[in-house]
């Protein structure tokens, strides 16, 4: 509702040569123009579709004012925009864009949902709605590339990455973790990478209780994800790429009975770091003559009390230096059934897997993936499963923006230059048009990424 008083009025009488009076007074107007790019993202995957499929409506229809796929759509598509709050819908409930968004008139159509029906809705949903939703996304993005790739991949790379969501009220299953040093849940992120390209594309988040163990539920959503990509590419190998928290025997024969390739990082103990002491001391010699970090690679077989065989484990000996400390002794462990040469399986295969900390950051700091302030554990599950799609979106808008300045932009960088145009809606019985600034910078990029998702030069 518009309040019409002087408060959205003011006048700056001495700041320039003249008075200049700013009025925020243009109807069927909006700051969100350019989102329309997220329907056409949305439509081409049909992803909002499918995970308001999973849901089972058993409201009175006749009483039913909004639709389950239109408030999935709602919440992605305002996730989105930047607005990852329910509350928010007070701001944008009457925007023309987002109505708009949701096939309404701009101008005479219905308001979006109300905060409390959204709240609501995210807490309706049970387990079993919310696995069905997880696995929805799952296949809508191994559809997606399968399409896009025509089935052609050589190898295809598995990544699960834990992290920390930090809480600060009484919500479900929330624990103090020590290695974090805060209450928290503990969700897991999972990306799945073609080839060599340099995007790691999200499958999977799923929230885990603050004081579970990094491995809880990973073979689960490892079996599932495996499985959906044979059958959608199976010639291509598999590589499985996981960090230490997620080492352990289950984890280990488990993906050996699925015959793929893995590199598993593994934390030191007694008996590996005295299998690599020999290479620790050339390291220490080679450091003390340069006075410069050095590291040196090698392997050995190894095999933990709990384990049934001996395993490959590469070794990286190093002794870091660093401006005025003492020199630091650093070994670090990898797990592979790879054969190849220790340095390429640490430097060439395990390392990239940093490259998934840019992903996650932007789930956090792009779409506050993290805003799981609800009491209810499923229904904060409900909402990082709409975060993670309004990121699957985002991640589709960014491949149809190659070849511009914004092919490699990050979440919040895409909203700024894409999103975030003013408009003025104009509306006939043959059409609507939408009147964007002449001056848009990015307007030539909007274009580009508007005719590749299907529009035509108007």
């Amino acid at each position: 509702m518009r309040d019409d008083t002087t408060q959205h009025r003011v006048v700056f009488k001495d700041l320039f040569g003249k008075p200049v009076v700013a009025r925020f007074d243009q109807p069927n107007s909006s700051s969100d123009g350019g989102a329309l790019l997220l329907k056409a993202c949305d439509k081409r995957l049909g992803l909002s579709d499918a995970l308001a499929g999973c849901v089972h409506d058993t409201r009175q229809q006749a009483k039913v004012a909004h639709s389950f796929q239109d408030l999935v759509r709602q919440r992605i598509y305002g996730i989105a925009c930047g607005y990852e709050d329910c509350n928010d819908t007070a701001r944008v409930g009457a925007d023309p864009v987002h109505k708009l968004l949701l096939d309404r008139d701009p101008v005479t159509g219905a308001s979006l949902a109300s905060q409390s029906t959204l709240s609501r809705f995210e807490n309706a949903l049970g387990p079993k709605s919310l696995m069905r939703m997880g696995l929805a996304l799952a296949d809508t993005v191994i559809a997606r590339h399968r399409k896009r790739l025509r089935g052609r991949v050589k190898r295809i790379t598995v990544e699960l990455d834990p992290t920390d969501d930090p809480t600060h009220g009484a919500q479900q299953l929330s624990f103090f973790n020590s290695h974090y040093d805060t209450w928290c849940y503990l969700p897991t992120a999972g990306f799945i990478q073609f080839d060599n390209e340099p995007e790691q594309y999200l499958f999977a988040y799923e929230l885990r209780p603050g004081n579970a163990h990094a491995k809880l539920g990973a073979i689960g959503i490892l079996r599932r994800v495996l499985a959906r990509l044979r059958r959608a590419f199976p010639k291509a190998k598999v590589l499985v790429r996981l960090d230490g928290g997620f080492a352990g025997p289950e984890m280990f024969e488990f993906l050996e009975a699925e015959r793929v390739d893995y590199v598993v990082a593994m934390a030191g103990n007694k008996v590996l770091k005295r299998l690599a002491e020999a290479l620790m001391k050339k390291v220490r010699r080679m450091s003390k003559q340069s006075n410069e970090t050095e590291h040196l690679y090698g392997e050995c077989r190894y095999a933990a009390g709990s384990w049934n065989r001996q395993r490959r484990i590469v070794i990286k000996a190093e002794v870091v230096r660093l401006s005025g400390r003492e020199p630091r002794d650093n070994a670090r462990f990898v797990v592979t059934n790879l054969r190849r040469v220790p340095r390429r399986v640490y430097e060439a295969v395990y390392c990239p897997r940093a490259n998934i900390e840019n992903r996650i950051k932007e789930l956090l700091y792009g779409l506050s993936i993290d805003r799981t302030s609800c009491t209810s554990f499923w229904a904060n599950q409900m909402r990082v499963l709409l975060s993670a799609a309004a990121y699957v979106l985002m991640q589709e808008l960014r491949l149809h923006a190659a070849g511009t300045t914004c092919a490699w932009a990050q979440v919040s960088t895409l909203r700024e230059r894409l999103f975030k145009l003013g408009v003025w809606f104009e509306r006939s019985v043959r059409r609507i048009v939408m009147h964007l600034p002449d001056g848009a910078p990015w307007r030539s990029e909007w274009c580009r990424v508007a005719r590749s998702l299907g529009a035509a030069p108007g």
